[in-house]
């Protein structure tokens, strides 16, 4: 049963937007991952320094710890994230360490239980909307870096690809009818 569904795509693809229309007809909790960087991560990345993995760890750490704490509670959850390497959606999902260290306790592991979707789209696309988009940290020039950082999911990660060309209520409505379906996802 899915309780933890993590929209996920490059800056500009639209995470904030699904994620919060999606928990909202779903009628589950929002969080978005940028409201817990620490304000260092936010200062280099508008200074258009990209995220080292050493800047990220305590970050997914702390998401990790969030989604925990929620779940503990029975509380499903929609969380806007980049994860953009499976690294950082096993750290999500595990509590591990990155690279490849993986959590000692099995309780915190919730893989099983976490849905990633991504929000897939053209750098032409999201470079587009990206220039709309007014008093955001994350800059223009480091769109790139993230098309080159992304590792798309793959099995055995429980995962949507969307084409973030569809109209945004399009996605979302056709996300709620997946994740409403009692058939296996």
């Amino acid at each position: 049963m899915v309780m933890i569904v993590v929209v996920m795509g490059v800056s500009g693809s639209g995470k904030t937007e699904v994620g919060t229309l999606l928990a909202n007809k779903l009628g589950w909790k929002f969080y978005d991952a940028d409201d817990y960087h620490p304000i260092e991560n936010k200062v280099k990345m508008s200074q258009g320094i990209p995220l080292s993995d050493e800047d990220r760890q305590p970050w997914l750490c702390e998401l990790h710890e969030l989604i925990k704490r929620e779940r503990a509670c029975g509380q499903r959850l929609v969380l806007a994230c980049s994860a953009l390497k499976r690294a950082y959606r096993r750290s999500l999902t595990t509590g591990g360490n990155l690279p490849k260290k993986r959590c000692q306790h099995k309780e915190d592991d919730i893989s099983s239980e976490t849905l990633f979707i991504h929000l897939q789209g053209s750098l032409e696309l999201i470079s587009k909307r990206m220039q709309k988009r007014k008093g955001h940290f994350m800059p223009l020039k480091l769109l790139e870096s993230q098309f080159d950082t992304l590792e798309p999911p793959a099995a055995p990660e429980l995962f949507i690809t969307v084409n973030v060309e569809k109209a945004i209520p399009e996605i979302v409505s056709e996300l709620q009818a997946t994740l409403q379906d009692e058939t296996p996802i």
